[in-house]
């Protein structure tokens, strides 16, 4: 791969950068598709979802760009390590946010039979408490419907929490103890 040398340091990046761009790719299309399903049956998905969403997809077009930007030497890597920092943040609460309600959840014991739907399935299936709740889906009750809408909630989790977090601090760690770098 083309790009300047500047040893581990750029090794690290590069390797950071696809990983994270991998994890959040995933991200993407696991959350997407809970949204879609709930905006096909005419629900509105919960806030921490779009939340999630939305950062993340931010992430990725930043990943790309610095990426890029590593890849014509042009990268700032102080300004760079600062965003990189903030980002950090967001996952952090995105993982704190999603994870809440997961982490006292065992999808094992979620139970079998009509339990092993789809996310379409797990949609239809909450429609008497949706009318209850005015339409809007509470995000603590939809995670426990079924065991593949709690297996894939825990993926995004998973992939949210220790994996792009880490890597956005391994990334900043990286070249904060790099200091030969341009501003």
């Amino acid at each position: 791969m083309a790009g300047p040398d500047y040893g581990a340091l750029g090794a690290t990046f590069k390797v950071t950068r696809i990983l994270q761009a991998v994890s959040m790719i995933a991200i993407i299309g696991m959350t997407a598709n809970f949204i879609s399903m709930m905006v096909s049956s005419s629900q509105t998905p919960p806030p921490v979802l779009v939340g999630t969403l939305s950062v993340i997809c931010i992430a990725v077009i930043y990943c790309a760009i610095t990426f890029i930007l590593f890849l014509d030497n042009i990268l700032p890597f102080f300004i760079n390590t600062a965003i990189d920092g903030l980002l950090l943040i967001a996952v952090i609460v995105i993982a704190v946010a999603v994870g809440e309600p997961l982490s006292y959840l065992s999808c094992q014991s979620i139970g079998s039979g009509a339990d092993t739907g789809s996310a379409y399935d797990f949609t239809m299936s909450l429609g008497g408490s949706l009318n209850q709740n005015g339409g809007q889906i509470d995000y603590s009750t939809w995670i426990g419907t079924t065991k593949p809408t709690c297996m894939e909630m825990k993926s995004i989790w998973g992939l949210t929490s220790p994996c792009v977090s880490y890597l956005h601090f391994l990334r900043s760690a990286a070249f904060v103890s790099g200091a030969a770098s341009p501003l």
